[in-house]
């Protein structure tokens, strides 16, 4: 499954940066969250409504980051969040983190997140209302 590719524009902050003014390598991982949150809410869902409604989280079970150049405070950047699978319990993503202007990658990252029973967190088949967005919004 590859759904279209959703961006979501970002600025970085000062308290995104270290003490050498480039994004501290943790924010990536923030910024990352923040688009795939971005994209679920794109497809209509919010986190919190599939937590209390549905007993549902997603989680991150892996990840594979790759740097390749230094964000910096004030920048403008698009954090990419792309399906590549979702099978199961589990979606694979890839992300990216571009410049403003999208042909610079600063940084990306490979992952894979589980859909997860928020008591008992053990693995749960993705609903069939957030598979049936997916495929729509191909």
């Amino acid at each position: 499954m590859n759904v279209t590719k959703f961006r979501w524009p970002i600025r970085v902050y000062y308290e995104d940066t270290d003490a050498g003014g480039v994004v501290y390598h943790a924010n990536y991982l923030k910024f990352f969250e923040r688009a795939r949150t971005e994209w679920l809410r794109a497809l209509g869902f919010e986190q919190d409504r599939l937590r209390d409604e549905h007993g549902l989280v997603f989680v991150v079970h892996d990840m594979n980051l790759r740097f390749h150049q230094p964000a910096r405070f004030n920048d403008q950047l698009v954090v990419t969040c792309d399906v590549r699978q979702a099978r199961g319990a589990s979606m694979t993503f890839h992300q990216e983190i571009l410049a403003a202007d999208q042909d610079t990658r600063l940084c990306d990252a490979g992952l894979t997140v589980a859909c997860i029973d928020n008591r008992a967190f053990r693995p749960r088949p993705i609903p069939k209302m957030i598979r049936a967005e997916m495929q729509h919004a191909r």
